[in-house]
């Protein structure tokens, strides 16, 4: 076996996922003996075969793309079980792994696959894809680019026939829970060692922070970036309707007509939400030139 070979040999047997109790696989999808694999190419010593030698890289490796995506979701694994959690983290990385040089997009795709499988869930499904979904957008409001916003001639310039683009690193969210209490209340009480997944280091207990009680009610959030710090800021659906109208390229007027096509709000509560939409946003620089939209990455959730 040449060096590449071993290299490559290695590489598919560390990668490969582990079994639902966290431990390594005994066959390969061939039906193949991972053992006889392991001795083929690893001794084994007094304490340990060449399988059990393999695995520790095995469970390492996971256990590092668990404890990357886990960090990232603090509340999520407060609101379900320990073996719940680390169950659908594991089933979500068996079916999205890395693919990428940054640990920071493991968990782009976790809001989507736990939409799409509610047992990891149950009862609380809708809040915990709700509680998926903001965090993910705290992580992705911390990382995407700072344009720079519009000047303050430009937005007085601002005319029906006008169009915007918003920072990238604005995050629109319609929610069926008010969960940004939530993720605040977990995030204060819950030390920075807590907020790592129970299979990342095998704790046998861990501390879950107590839960504000939580009803469905519909909330629209702006998750954003100011001054190197991450916000949630709720915002009325109107001006939510609003800026997802701009950001999707509809000019001034036509994301009026749409933010109150349906709305109950009469003609002045109206002009108050424009007003107070437009200054806003201008004065936490949620407005650039429409001039780079193609470079923009729309992420509206």
């Amino acid at each position: 076996m040449t060096l590449l070979e071993l290299q490559r040999r290695m590489a598919e047997d560390v990668r490969r996922p582990l079994t639902a109790d966290f431990e390594m696989q005994e066959t390969t999808d061939d039906g193949a003996l991972v053992g006889a694999i392991a001795a083929s190419y690893i001794s084994p010593n007094d304490r340990l075969s060449s399988f059990e030698r393999l695995e520790i890289y095995n469970r390492q490796y996971w256990f590092r793309l668990i404890s990357a995506v886990s960090e990232d979701f603090p509340t999520l694994n407060a609101l379900l079980s320990p073996k719940r959690f680390d169950s659908l983290i594991l089933a979500y990385l068996n079916e999205n792994p890395s693919t990428s040089w940054t640990l920071r997009d493991l968990g782009a795709k976790l809001p989507c696959f736990l939409e799409a499988h509610a047992e990891f869930a149950g009862r609380r499904h809708r809040l915990a894809v709700d509680v998926a979904r903001l965090e993910w957008a705290y992580v992705d409001a911390f990382d995407r680019k700072h344009r720079t916003p519009l000047a303050t001639e430009e937005a007085q310039a601002i005319g029906p026939d006008s169009k915007l683009a918003l920072q990238p690193h604005l995050q629109l969210l319609e929610l069926s829970y008010p969960v940004d209490s939530l993720v605040l209340a977990v995030k204060k009480h819950t030390p920075e060692t807590e907020i790592v997944s129970n299979a990342a280091n095998r704790r046998v207990t861990q501390t879950r922070p107590m839960l504000p009680a939580m009803r469905q009610e519909r909330v629209w959030l702006a998750v954003h970036r100011f001054e190197d710090s991450v916000y949630y800021r709720r915002i009325d659906r109107e001006t939510f309707l609003l800026l997802n109208a701009l950001r999707e390229g509809a000019s001034v007027a036509a994301a009026m007509t749409q933010a109150f096509e349906r709305t109950k709000l009469n003609t002045e509560e109206q002009a108050n939400v424009l007003r107070e939409s437009f200054a806003h946003a201008s004065e936490l620089g949620w407005f650039c030139s429409p001039q780079d939209e193609n470079d923009f990455e729309t992420l509206v959730m």
